[in-house]
């Protein structure tokens, strides 16, 4: 669900500071038509409470150890509250871990604030926001992820869709999937589709022999590497 132009966004802040989160809320509400309904810390009870209530877009200090869970947490149980990180550290495997979590938009530690009043109608228009140098660093990742997943297509699969593998292969169905991790079954369908996508098959019934498959061939590698090369001695 996106916002139209226009329309008044409404956002939750999430940052460890209280000064900070705060300060956010302060200068951010009533600004450009921005309503922040709620700000909190990384307490499990206040991100439910702010899942629960389902803002248009939720603003995550990336600071925080729990950040990225965050997010997630956000993606699997209301995908439609967008999320934007602040101060994501400019590192691949930082910007490419939040770009997993579900992140809809980056503001670097020297963005301005009209960067984040931007990053913030874009997101909740169902807009991307990403500096250049953000850009780059994404696609660079792409480029070498394509080029792993000609080899190794398994190891593109997040945690959680490793998760979802083991419980098709149990026979479980997509309802029963969404109870075991807790999560809506339109979540579970989109890990599926993610899944078949990445390991390259065509319907989940595939799915079982994929992961025999390759399970037999680490066995084979592993055997392979305790024994050594042929020439070793």
């Amino acid at each position: 669900m996106t916002v139209a132009r226009g329309t008044t966004v409404s956002i939750a802040i999430l940052a460890e500071i209280r000064l900070y989160r705060e300060g956010l809320r302060d200068v951010l509400h009533g600004r450009a038509g921005i309503t922040v309904t709620d700000v909190a810390a990384d307490a499990p009870a206040d991100v439910q409470r702010i899942i629960r209530a389902g803002p248009d877009v939720a603003v995550v200090d990336m600071t925080m150890a729990l950040a990225e869970s965050i997010a997630r947490a956000f993606a699997d149980r209301a995908p439609r509250v967008r999320v934007i990180g602040l101060g994501v550290p400019d590192t691949e495997a930082r910007v490419v871990a939040c770009a997993e979590a579900g992140l809809a938009g980056y503001v670097p530690r020297d963005g301005s604030l009209d960067d984040l009043v931007a990053a913030i109608h874009r997101a909740a228009r169902g807009e991307a926001f990403y500096s250049p140098h953000i850009v780059g660093l994404l696609l660079q990742s792409l480029g070498r992820r394509r080029r792993r997943r000609a080899e190794h297509p398994g190891e593109e699969l997040t945690a959680r869709e490793h998760e979802v593998v083991a419980l098709i292969d149990r026979g479980l169905t997509n309802q029963e999937i969404a109870g075991r991790l807790h999560i809506e079954v339109a979540t579970v369908k989109n890990h599926v589709h993610h899944i078949l996508e990445k390991l390259r098959l065509r319907r989940r019934t595939e799915v079982p022999g994929w992961l025999r498959a390759h399970r037999d061939a680490a066995v084979n590698r592993s055997v392979h590497a305790a024994d050594g090369p042929a020439d070793a001695w």
